[in-house]
């Protein structure tokens, strides 16, 4: 319904076909919010619109579709949007000197370059209507580094200088910067990042080829593959946080090893540090 709002106001969501962004979409539609979600595939968001949502087909690799999906969403609004949570993201698993230019790009123009690209779309409207909050999905590891987790472990690194930059940039126009933190969550993350490990990693050809063999395990297993694991509820309890509270903060930590990591990346000397996480 065009202009339709509600009372905690209208919140666009990338990323919602499964996991963190569908369930985000759920919990925050519970709680009185106009959600609009958005997912790559059409037959996601036929899904979508099954269970009630404003759904709209959204692929951040993919200009022309960004476009269309942000003229939609000012569409049924009537040219406002109060949130928006750049949560659209994928993991690309593999050794840094096994990675090709074109599979670090891609890995980019998803993670980084078409969630800045959103943003920029929907920054004018939130400046003219005075108030907005962009949240973005970040990651423990765009806090520390692991291994094989390169590509990935980079777009998270620069989605958060991104969005540091940003919330200076912002002070002063209502519209408020947050970074949300996970640590291990119980979603397809493992699953889709396996089919494209396959897909893009030569692993007989690589030097790390019995080290894989140790991963694909632990990214073929269904349920929780690591301690600490939560399930996509923790995040959406941070998201309700970020969009709520009068003052929000920079960055919400999820599970105990985000809080870990970003202590001891504090705490400890860098070597240190790079022994501890070799380990894990």
């Amino acid at each position: 319904m065009k202009g339709r709002t509600t009372a905690k106001g209208s919140i666009l969501i990338t990323g919602c076909s499964t996991g963190i962004g569908r369930v985000t979409a759920k919990g925050l539609r519970e709680r009185g919010y106009h959600v609009f979600a958005t997912a790559r595939k059409e037959s996601d968001v036929d899904e979508l619109r099954k269970e009630g949502f404003d759904a709209f087909q959204l692929d951040l690799a993919d200009s022309a579709s960004i476009r269309n999906a942000v003229a939609w969403v000012f569409e049924q609004t009537g040219g406002t949007l109060d949130a928006l949570f750049n949560n659209g993201a994928f993991g690309q698993a593999g050794a840094v000197e096994d990675l090709s230019r074109e599979v670090l790009r891609n890995q980019f123009e998803t993670n980084l370059f078409g969630t800045h690209e959103l943003t920029n779309l929907v920054l004018p409207k939130m400046r003219k209507q005075g108030h907005g909050r962009i949240l973005y999905n970040s990651s423990v590891l765009g806090l520390v580094a692991l291994s094989f987790r390169g590509a990935y472990n980079a777009t998270k690194f620069a989605l958060e200088g991104l969005a540091d930059t940003l919330r200076m940039e912002l002070h002063g126009t209502g519209i408020h910067i947050v970074l949300i933190e996970p640590g291990p969550i119980l979603s397809q993350f493992r699953k889709n990042a396996l089919s494209l490990y396959k897909q893009n990693i030569d692993r007989e050809n690589s030097p790390f080829a019995e080290l894989y063999k140790v991963m694909e395990k632990r990214l073929a297993i269904e349920d929780a593959a690591v301690p600490f694991t939560l399930p996509a509820e923790a995040v959406l309890d941070k998201v309700v946080l970020a969009l709520e509270s009068p003052r929000p903060k920079i960055r919400y930590f999820v599970t105990f090893p985000t809080y870990l990591f970003a202590f001891l990346r504090r705490i400890l000397p860098g070597r240190t540090l790079d022994w501890f996480l070799r380990r894990i």
